[in-house]
């Protein structure tokens, strides 16, 4: 091990952020080996990683600790976040899959109250707006047809649905929708 953790971080002069660098570098594969064994998850193990280096850069005084002292905390620490992890309840309940399924039922209130969130931007909306976005969207017309039936330029129609789907969009978010 490097002589510049622990008593030797004072000695050398090194700040808490170089401290930390090499703290990094000396342990983050190792540690990272070890939580893989332990949880068979790489993605899990560099999160626990990283949350115990976090923890060691809220305790700087366990940079003074000798480096047994320290390699001992830093395990125990990275063990105890997958210990926590085991316990949680989302460990508990949740249940990793590879694959998405092939087709989910939707929720029929789901579907009420996005009809509703929808109905209520769409009141929002200009009447030109509005029309064209219901002509295209609900009743599946082109912008010809539109166009033809409104007695306007298929230009016109273009522009008219794309800032009509902006505001659409923007009522949505005020709305409390975000896009998945």
């Amino acid at each position: 091990m490097k002589d510049h953790l622990g008593a030797g971080t004072r000695e050398q002069g090194l700040s808490r952020a170089d401290a930390m660098r090499a703290l990094h570098d000396d342990y983050a594969a190792v540690l990272t080996r070890f939580v893989a064994g332990l949880t068979h998850e790489g993605t899990v193990a560099e999160d626990v990683v990283a949350e115990t280096l976090l923890r060691a850069w809220k305790h700087p005084e366990v940079l003074q600790r000798p480096e047994a002292g320290l390699r001992a905390w830093l395990f125990t620490v990275a063990r105890n976040l997958v210990i926590d992890d085991w316990r949680s309840a989302h460990h508990r309940w949740e249940r990793p899959s590879a694959e998405l399924p092939d087709h989910v039922a939707p929720d029929p209130a789901e579907r009420i109250l996005d009809s509703w969130l929808v109905a209520e931007a769409m009141a929002t909306l200009t009447p030109e707006h509005r029309g064209v976005i219901t002509r295209a969207y609900f009743g599946g017309e082109d912008t010809e047809t539109i166009a033809g039936a409104l007695g306007i330029p298929a230009g016109t129609v273009k522009s008219r649905l794309h800032y009509g789907l902006r505001a659409l969009r923007l009522a949505l978010e005020e709305n409390g929708v975000s896009r998945p």
